[in-house]
């Protein structure tokens, strides 16, 4: 897809010629009123030849910080400021969106499981197919945009697959101090993508139906980073967050869980990093008679969060990540300067990064061997 010179794509239909930014709608399917379901695109293609880089939001409908940075960063980059191509594609999931609703409407399909899909099957598969064979397949690298899902928030992290060096080197140039390990689901955007050779991440932030400025300022460094470090913007800083996290796909992760039903009340915080055995959560009847206390297992982050205030007994409370003691110490350290005095009330707001010359970044010392597959009940990529 990469060549040495100037050169035309050709998506959704359409042909772009090199140096030109194009906006457009494209027809993916119909409603019961048969009239068009239109994707939002803007491709920008660059004055000179690069890599095709896509990026994605929306494919929940109610994620909608994607959205605003994909907005953003169509409005930001010309031709002229490219070697490559940027395919942006702004809301994939088009009737969830418009609903405003996880799920495609009515019939509660995840489209988010339904990649690479079929020209002949459900309504999801139909979508997934149609956005795949006309849009992804034709890029070199892909940035997937989530929130997490209603009722829970996330720290601002990446989801990928970091046995794949291509896809490493991708996770890492975003420049997050999280990134979680695994291949994805099976009918993911990124784990189809990523098996037909397109390297692809999620990026999680923040949570469902809102834009929070925080998070978004930081994704477009981290998008920048991001082109920097594949040449698209040639000459140009990649960013460093100063340390980083690589979680295993077993044993240093959890998912930690209600067992009473309850009244809930959380206890951390306002930083990111709890020591072992401090409060977590609170559980407790109407009448304070029986409460139940969640703890910390180890000293870690919580990299998710519920944010609803009742419990049933085993729902998820918290996403828990271990850190070994150099990196608790780093992050004591931030949390002294003061980096993190709005972390909690801001929506898991993380520090600004920081920015080294290309190529010249450390590697990380806390990665992680395992690959075994660990629990999947985190639903939000």
């Amino acid at each position: 897809m990469t060549s040495d010179s100037p050169h035309q794509i050709e998506v959704g239909g359409r042909t772009i010629p090199s140096g030109e930014k194009s906006q457009f709608r494209y027809a993916v399917a119909t409603t019961f009123h048969d009239d068009a379901i239109e994707l939002p695109v803007t491709v920008v293609n660059g004055d000179q030849a690069g890599p095709t880089v896509c990026l994605t939001a929306a494919v929940h409908g109610d994620e909608l910080n994607g959205v605003k940075i994909i907005q953003e960063v169509a409005a930001e980059y010309e031709p002229s400021d490219l070697h490559g191509t940027l395919v942006c594609l702004h809301v994939l999931n088009v009737p969830g969106f418009l609903a405003q609703q996880r799920y495609i409407p009515i019939y509660d399909e995840d489209l988010n499981r339904s990649f690479p899909g079929s020209a002949r099957s459900t309504l999801a598969k139909r979508l997934a197919n149609t956005i795949y064979e006309e849009f992804i397949s034709k890029c070199d690298i892909g940035l997937d945009f989530h929130t997490s899902t209603r009722n829970r928030t996330t720290m601002y992290h990446v989801r990928a697959d970091m046995r794949d060096p291509a896809v490493e080197r991708l996770a890492r140039a975003f420049g997050t101090s999280v990134i979680l390990d695994g291949e994805g689901s099976r009918g993911t955007l990124r784990h189809v993508a990523c098996q037909d050779g397109i390297p692809t991440v999620t990026v999680e932030m923040g949570r469902a139906h809102r834009f929070q400025t925080a998070h978004l300022d930081r994704a477009l460094h981290c998008v920048a980073s991001v082109l920097a470090e594949h040449e698209v913007l040639p000459n140009q800083p990649v960013s460093w967050p100063g340390w980083t996290r690589v979680v295993a796909r077993d044993g240093e992760k959890t998912w930690l869980r209600a067992e009473t039903g309850g009244l809930v009340e959380m206890e951390w915080g306002p930083h990111p990093l709890v020591e072992e055995d401090e409060p977590l959560f609170t559980i407790s009847d109407h009448f304070k008679n029986d409460i139940e206390t969640i703890r910390a297992p180890s000293t870690g982050i919580v990299v998710g969060v519920l944010e609803n205030a009742v419990a049933y007994p085993g729902h998820p409370l918290c996403h828990f990540v271990s850190v070994d003691e150099g990196t608790a110490d780093i992050i004591r350290d931030d949390i002294e300067r003061g980096v993190f005095d709005v972390y909690r009330e801001g929506g898991f707001q993380w520090p600004e990064p920081r920015w080294y010359a290309h190529h010249e970044h450390e590697t990380d010392s806390t990665h992680s061997e395992n690959t075994h597959d660990t629990e999947r009940e985190n639903r939000d990529d």
